[in-house]
């Protein structure tokens, strides 16, 4: 992951000749595992945590790029730099910081998978383990996080999204990482939600870099099982009576199931209804709602199918 900041104001969707529907269409279909985190995003995100989360944690990065030898923050993960540069302030135990040889390196094409760890006080250190990927997946890798991990910290490839989540979450770990803004509404990733051991973090991630540190958009969004005491979107949920939605803001589907949209949330509706992903994001879920389908709705509309949503009713 490339660091550099960059200050360029991002073009609007409209400058991009897109809708915001059709960017969440194509975060879905992304499958290029070379979108690196820009550091402003995960200052932003990790900040809003109390530093007794960290204090004293072992911190796995297990799906980063490279930790340069001079320092240089330009070939640094950006991931790594932020716990690097907030070590002591977060009064971290050990990073520790996995390389993948991956077809398309970014910074050394052809290097091995390699262990970065950086342990108290002292100096970080690499180590290069005899046919090591890097991967999260690799044998090591899987024994660090079962062995050494406190809390995973990093941005999986949104290719590898599923197995990835399944991974972590079945490791019984902490862990803050980015994927899809539409997983919370993925039949894949509902049961975890169901089960509460999965909710939203705190922001979106809109903006990535390439591998060419050029900016490109995709739909990313934080995703934790690290207690949140507040969520300052719930603000967004507007919830009241049915009677008082607005009409243009509900309606009832051809299964005449009911769909609200724009964060509106019926208080006094005994059925099912069907929400998108943003209600969730919001912290929905934390305010007497619950999901009650493991598979998303693809809510059909006078035979044509809308965009998919989830399933909820007030508990």
């Amino acid at each position: 992951m490339s660091v550099e900041i960059i200050k360029k104001t991002a073009p609007s969707l409209e400058e991009r000749g897109l809708s915001k529907i059709e960017v969440l269409h194509k975060a879905k279909r992304v499958d290029n595992d070379e979108f690196f985190t820009r550091y402003e995003d995960i200052e932003k995100e990790l900040d809003m945590y109390p530093q007794s989360v960290w204090k004293n944690k072992v911190v796995f990065c297990n799906c980063d790029d490279a930790v340069d030898d001079n320092n240089d923050k330009r070939r640094t993960s950006a991931f790594a730099l932020y716990f690097l540069q907030n070590f002591n302030r977060l009064g971290l135990k050990n990073l520790i910081c996995t390389h993948y040889e991956g077809k398309v390196n970014m910074f050394h094409h052809g290097a091995k998978g390699y262990i970065f760890t950086k342990e108290g006080y002292r100096e970080g250190k690499k180590v290069f383990p005899s046919n090591y990927t890097g991967s999260y997946d690799d044998a090591l890798s899987l024994k660090i996080l079962h062995e050494n991990a406190d809390i995973v910290c990093t941005n999986p490839p949104f290719s590898s999204a599923i197995d990835y989540w399944r991974t972590i979450i079945e490791s019984g770990k902490k862990f803050l990482i980015i994927s899809n803004i539409v997983s919370a509404i993925s039949t894949a990733y509902i049961p975890y939600f169901i089960a509460n051991k999965v909710w939203a973090g705190y922001n979106e991630v809109d903006w990535f870099l390439t591998h060419k540190r050029e900016l490109t958009r995709a739909a990313g969004y934080w995703f934790t099982n690290i207690p949140i005491k507040t969520r300052p979107m719930s603000k967004q949920l507007k919830i009241m009576p049915l009677k008082e939605i607005p009409e243009k803001h509900k309606r009832y589907d051809d299964n005449k199931i009911l769909l609200v949209d724009n964060c509106f949330i019926p208080s006094d509706y005994k059925n099912s209804f069907a929400v998108s992903a943003r209600p969730i994001l919001n912290g929905l879920l934390e305010k007497g709602y619950k999901i009650v389908h493991d598979k998303q709705y693809d809510p059909p509309v006078n035979g044509n199918i809308c965009f998919k949503r989830v399933l909820v009713k007030k508990v």
